[in-house]
């Protein structure tokens, strides 16, 4: 599983033309997942997103999370996270995990986060123009196969 996460000052996301998700400010999410990605992904994902330190203390310092800072997330699917580009320059989506269990993991970990802060998303499988304004700009890659 792999989650691209960035600080946003405001970010929403239209599905033909019509807002489907948004947030002043907080967390984008860029999310895919890969053929062999189970719940455990998902619990791991979901605890460093939550407990990543990307927000500025009163001290200017990276040291607060969306839980300390009380703000909100922007979680997109995107499985183009798992594109293959070692062979030419088309990629190849042999790892992205089919739409249906990617589906069923992406409802579980949006899920998940909603536990402890509110989160705003796209339309799974839709074609989607996401607007990012990013703050800083900060980020953080997290893959749960590298990082364990």
């Amino acid at each position: 599983m792999k989650v691209v996460v960035q600080r946003s000052k405001e970010s929403y996301v239209l599905v033909n033309n019509k807002k489907a998700g948004s947030i002043n400010s907080g967390l984008v999410l860029l999310v895919g997942f890969c053929n062999n990605d189970t719940i455990k992904d998902i619990e791991y994902c979901v605890k460093k997103v939550l407990n990543l330190r990307i927000f500025d203390d009163s001290n200017n310092i990276m040291n607060l999370s969306i839980k300390d800072v009380n703000k909100d997330i922007l979680s997109i699917s995107q499985f183009t996270l798992y594109g293959d580009i070692k062979k030419g320059n088309r990629p190849s989506y042999f790892n992205s995990m089919n739409s249906t269990d990617a589906s069923i993991l992406y409802s579980q970990f949006n899920e998940l986060l909603r536990k402890e802060v509110k989160v705003e998303t796209g339309i799974f499988q839709e074609e989607m123009e996401v607007h990012i304004i990013n703050d800083g700009p900060v980020t953080i890659i997290i893959d749960s196969k590298e990082d364990i």
